[in-house]
């Protein structure tokens, strides 16, 4: 098949499973509606979009963990324009499992929680390049049980909630039989959905395939040490450019606002290092609302409540604003938050350019997976009154 390149990202996008009201407009069917609760009338605050990938980690993923990296920001790029209803943002978090790996403990069934649910974009980033592979057994039942069990889904029945399990052995493998765990996914609300590292067919028959169809997902099957192809565009430098500047708008503040910052710079360090296309993803990722920093950033943190500026104590404030008075912080941040703002418009802009000269550079046969995802996804998406700008 295809590439890896868009299907983790383009997969991510199939989590359209809610239920009673908000997105979903429409009435269930029959056979959910023993989970229908009481309707207070009250539209919840927020509405999200929560996705576990359970990525198999045994010697020969290497490929399906580098393409895992640069499609977190094709992932993220993608949600930037969704809209749940008429003009509800969903909010995106991401979580993180291995399996299948000899360093994990076998009590556990080789399985690993790396992340919860995050909306860090520099902590996901983080984590998926911290994977290493290492052989072992692989328990997909069992991972998905596991994801189920340990993971905040919440019970909220407008949130839009998806596994993606990568692999391949066997997915029958473990003492947990993997239709059980369809069985609790759809008690939950998770669509699960297959992809399998290898031959379409050999996928179906270790019953890749009916671990999705068992909770209305989907299956696919990649070749996970295809190198993966990018289209380099005049925009790229540019974008990078920005990338650098936008860098400089962030004020770090408290505890951790100094390591994080330097997480920023690694992360950009790390997309760069796997391809100069990947910086440029991440970077449009950065200029977008998925990208908020409200836990060490004083400008995301002001911007949502102001007052912080003045409960800060002095020694949790950057060097370059101790000593200034709260109005000096005030104009500072300020400021910071015009020239992001500027920044973010340039990147969003020229990648609009970007977007158009990769349609039209891109050779007909690339694609053909990652075009027929894209169609079902936004089927289902469609049926969930989810929109793209």
């Amino acid at each position: 098949m295809k590439h890896m390149n868009y299907i983790l990202g383009s997969a991510l996008l199939l989590f359209m499973t809610g239920t009673t009201y908000g997105c979903n407009l429409k009435a269930h069917s029959k056979e959910r509606t023993t989970l229908t609760t009481t309707y207070t009338g009250e539209k919840p605050e927020k509405q999200y979009v929560k996705i576990a990938l359970l990525l198999d980690t045994s010697n020969s993923m290497d490929g399906l963990i580098n393409q895992a990296k640069a499609q977190l920001w094709d992932i993220v790029n993608e949600f930037t324009h969704a809209k749940c209803g008429s003009n509800v943002r969903p909010s995106l978090q991401i979580a993180l499992y291995e399996y299948g790996n000899d360093n994990l403990s076998s009590q556990e069934g080789y399985i690993r929680q790396v992340l919860g649910f995050s909306n860090d974009l520099d902590e996901i980033s983080e984590k998926l390049f911290s994977l290493t592979t290492n052989g072992g057994e692989e328990y997909c039942g069992q991972v998905i049980h596991t994801s189920l069990k340990q993971l905040k889904w919440g019970k909220n029945a407008d949130d839009l909630k998806m596994i993606f399990i990568a692999g391949n052995e066997p997915f029958t493998q473990g003492k947990l039989d993997y239709r059980d765990a369809a069985t609790n996914a759809k008690e939950k609300d998770v669509i699960v959905n297959t992809i399998f590292c290898g031959n379409y067919d050999q996928g179906i028959s270790t019953m890749w395939k009916k671990g999705a169809l068992l909770t209305g997902g989907e299956y696919m099957a990649i070749d996970h040490n295809r190198q993966v192809v990018h289209i380099n565009t005049p925009y790229d430098d540019i974008i990078i450019q920005l990338n650098s500047k936008l860098n400089n708008t962030y004020i770090s503040y408290g505890s951790i606002g100094r390591q994080k910052k330097e997480l920023q710079s690694i992360q950009d360090a790390n997309a760069a290092e796997l391809e100069e296309v990947v910086a440029v993803k991440r970077a449009v990722s950065k200029s977008s609302r998925l990208y908020k920093n409200s836990q060490w950033d004083l400008v995301d943190a002001a911007e949502d409540d102001e007052s912080i500026i003045s409960e800060l104590k002095e020694k949790e404030l950057p060097e370059e604003l101790q000593g200034k008075s709260e109005i000096e912080i005030k104009a500072y941040v300020k400021q910071k938050k015009t020239e992001r703002e500027e920044i973010q418009k340039q990147i969003q802009e020229l990648n609009a350019k970007r977007e158009v000269y990769i349609v039209e550079h891109r050779k007909e046969e690339i694609g053909e997976l990652e075009n027929a995802m894209l169609s079902a996804i936004k089927a289902q998406a469609s049926k969930k009154n989810f929109t793209w700008d």
